[in-house]
């Protein structure tokens, strides 16, 4: 009794296995479909220096800086002080991203940077963050002030930075 189930298991597999050249063809067609071209290559903090940054944000110097796999944070006084970070998004939708950003208050709008879609999203005067999409990918900058009054306007940095991104991607 064992031996006819498992031969009837293995049966049914070489059958659902077999088919015509086209089906099969299309099948896998379907299953590893390209919804777009992979991004290009942003470099390490989206190719952007620290004082590059230090100027865009106009603070005199950052206390501590993070640079992993996925992206650089430039932090001025900790957790709640003012900050500004970097992410790149290896085929990730862009849109959980913005729609992330809508559900916690931060309405977004569409811009585009040098024919590359994307979204700037900001809270009062002290949070803003760009996505700019690139194929599959995107990159992400995002600045806020925390506690601290705005030495300048977070999304003229957040955008700015963007720019710089966009202009040295390879």
């Amino acid at each position: 009794m064992r031996a006819t189930v498992l031969l009837g298991v293995v049966i049914a597999t070489l059958l659902v296995g077999c088919g015509s050249g086209e089906d099969a063809q299309d099948q896998a067609a379907s299953t590893t479909a390209d919804p777009g071209a992979a991004g290009p290559f942003f470099g390490q903090c989206g190719s952007v220096t620290d004082d590059e940054v230090v100027k865009a944000f106009v603070v005199p110097a950052f206390t501590m800086i993070t640079r992993n796999s996925i992206g650089c944070e430039w932090e001025v006084a900790g957790y709640s002080g003012p900050s500004v970070s970097f992410s790149w998004y290896r085929g990730s939708p862009i849109q959980r991203e913005r729609s992330g950003s809508e559900l916690i208050g931060r309405p977004a709008d569409d811009i585009e940077l040098d024919g590359h879609p994307g979204f700037s999203a900001a809270t009062d005067n002290s949070l803003c963050e760009v996505g700019v999409q690139f194929g599959k990918d995107f990159m992400h900058w995002s600045v806020t002030y925390g506690d601290q009054p705005p030495t300048a306007d977070p999304c003229g940095v957040a955008k700015q930075l963007a720019e710089l991104t966009v202009e040295r991607a390879q």
